[in-house]
């Protein structure tokens, strides 16, 4: 049905709930999940009820000392796919324009249309290695504007933005009235190189982030929204329509990781670094592929310089016991999502059978 009618779904979610599940699964974009017996957790620590109204006070304290934020500028959201669903709401009403880069992760489209937004588009060209041209949004925003909508490290590329560029497109959204939400739950993976959350760089500045992408976390469903102040009060508000109280255990348990997320960092650290060079190895001895050298992320997004991505996908798939992502998923059909946050000696084997999978392929 239409947006209008407010019931809608997303087809990337369902393929990933139900056809990524493989042998071997380089569809994921996360680090491999931590797993409880590593944290320094006791019983007491599980405790399933307590106080959390707008906030669970230790868990938004937390945050705001991660981030570098003031609490009031912070909101515990559940993931940051609701983090995002609720930072759109806030900022459009049904019919105002929201600019969003192209490639997009899909759940950002989809949300927005939801909601009833003209949802326009700007352009990432894989030529380019998937960087922002401020200039391609200037030529396309509009005085109806509302938002603009974007992510740092690219879903599904990688591709860093740097702080110049972001302070460019913040100074396009403030000359029509417009916010910018920077979507940064891969930008961790970053590591030492990571700079400030985007929200530091003015108030027209909206961020979202989580636990789950970097850090293996993906249970605790910790993601966050920063904001100006008026912005999350409202924020908080609109929630109390989706989420209520949130669970009480997962926020004491996001509490604790906070407090250890430098041992969490280290792991995910040498896991991702090691399985980047793997990758960039496997990139630099195919010729039917094209991607540039991925100097940060979880994810890398190669074009198949020939033949169909969703008949390499299948054979994967039911041969080869192993999956990426299509790239229909994200508009570029030609293309194809690998996750390296997991196991090493299985990121290794699933290189090799998409290698298998290619030569078999084009022979």
């Amino acid at each position: 049905m239409t947006a209008a009618g407010r019931i809608m779904r997303s087809e990337y979610m369902h393929w990933a709930k139900t056809q990524a599940q493989a042998r071997y699964n380089l569809a994921g974009s996360g680090v491999a999940h931590y797993p409880l017996a590593e944290l320094p957790v006791k019983v007491e620590d599980l405790e399933i009820n307590g106080p959390s109204q707008y906030g669970y006070a230790p868990l938004q304290k937390a945050l705001a000392a991660h981030c570098g934020v003031s609490p009031d500028c912070v909101m515990a959201a559940t993931g940051a796919s609701m983090a995002n669903h609720l930072a759109i709401a806030v900022s459009v009403k049904p019919g105002e324009a929201v600019l969003i880069e192209q490639p997009a992760y899909e759940l950002l489209v989809s949300a927005a249309r939801y909601l009833g937004a003209d949802v326009r588009r700007f352009p990432r060209r894989f030529e380019d290695g998937f960087r922002i041209d401020p200039a391609k949004i200037e030529r396309a925003i509009t005085e109806h504007t509302r938002l603009i909508v974007l992510t740092n490290l690219h879903n599904p590329s990688s591709a860093f933005t740097e702080e110049a560029t972001l302070r460019r497109i913040g100074e396009i959204a403030r000359g029509v009235g417009a916010r910018v939400l920077v979507g940064e739950v891969y930008l961790d993976a970053a590591f030492e190189l990571a700079p400030r959350s985007a929200f530091h760089l003015g108030p027209e500045f909206i961020s979202s982030n989580s636990l789950t992408k970097v850090y293996g976390l993906s249970g605790l469903r910790c993601g966050w929204i920063l904001a100006a102040p008026d912005i999350i009060e409202r924020i908080w508000r609109l929630n109390d329509l989706f989420g209520v109280i949130p669970a009480h255990a997962a926020e004491r348990l996001s509490v604790i990781s906070l407090a250890h997320l430098d041992r969490i960092r280290s792991r995910s650290r040498s896991l991702v670094e090691a399985n980047r060079e793997a990758l960039n190895r496997f990139l630099e001895l195919r010729d039917d592929l094209e991607s540039a050298r991925l100097d940060f992320g979880t994810v890398a997004f190669p074009r198949l310089k020939r033949g169909s991505v969703e008949q390499l996908c299948k054979l994967l798939r039911e041969k080869y016991e192993t999956t990426v992502v299509p790239g229909r998923y994200f508009e570029m059909p030609q293309h194809f999502r690998v996750g390296i946050g997991g196991d090493s000696a299985a990121l290794a084997e699933g290189l090799a059978r998409i290698g298998a999978a290619l030569d078999e392929f084009h022979s």
